[in-house]
């Protein structure tokens, strides 16, 4: 049974991240760059969207270290976009970068509430659905809040960069060379514990449960 929990955590996670990349996309879209568009990244089709590490090796390190406990998260290969094609150029690379975290919280509404509001009757016969629906809910909130933290190669950096005036022009610098090694030290030696507590939070909010 845990090896099938095992894989449906990591199937739920592939394709949260591929919606996650599909609203980044869309959004580039509709704001005038067609560069994720031509580039065919705008499908589900996963074999387009993996990131060796962050799609496969980091979720099955966190699966190995927490022994099996989570949390699991990981990112895809980011979807190519243009920023010099955007009509809005103050802040077309923040409504990029928001759509993806946006689009995995809706995803958790849709299914947490579904968990708040079907009878519980119907969970008691049916007890695999309760799972699969608390899984759905837990990892895309897990993904929203992961990818707002402000470092490279996260959607949180976008909104950081935007909001910096141009003055700290070295401290974004900094984060661009040096963020991808910060990050995986965050990951594997507890720098990110305190997102458990703002995961379990949301879930509360979003089920009551």
């Amino acid at each position: 049974m845990d090896i099938v929990i095992t894989i449906f955590s990591l199937l739920v996670l592939l394709f949260s991240v591929i919606i996650h990349e599909l609203s980044h996309g869309y959004v580039a879209l509709h704001l005038g760059d067609s560069t994720a568009k031509y580039a065919g990244r705008l499908t589900m089709n996963p074999l387009k969207h993996l990131d060796y590490f962050g799609s496969v090796m980091l979720p099955l390190l966190l699966l190995v270290v927490t022994v099996g406990q989570g949390p699991i998260f990981g990112w895809a290969k980011p979807v190519p976009i243009n920023p010099y094609n955007f009509r809005d150029q103050k802040w077309g690379s923040l409504k990029v970068a928001i759509a993806g975290p946006i689009s995995n919280l809706m995803v958790a509404l849709f299914f947490g509430l579904l968990l708040r509001f079907i009878p519980h009757s119907f969970f008691a016969m049916a007890p695999g659905f309760f799972l699969i629906f608390s899984f759905i809910v837990q990892i895309n909130i897990i993904l929203a809040i992961f990818n707002l933290i402000p470092i490279p190669p996260l959607d949180g950096h976008w909104i950081l960069f935007t909001l910096l005036p141009d003055s700290f022009i070295k401290t974004k610098e900094f984060l661009h060379q040096y963020g991808m090694f910060i990050l995986i030290f965050l990951i594997f030696f507890g720098g990110l514990q305190g997102i458990s507590f703002i995961v379990e939070f949301i879930f509360y909010l979003l089920t009551g449960i």
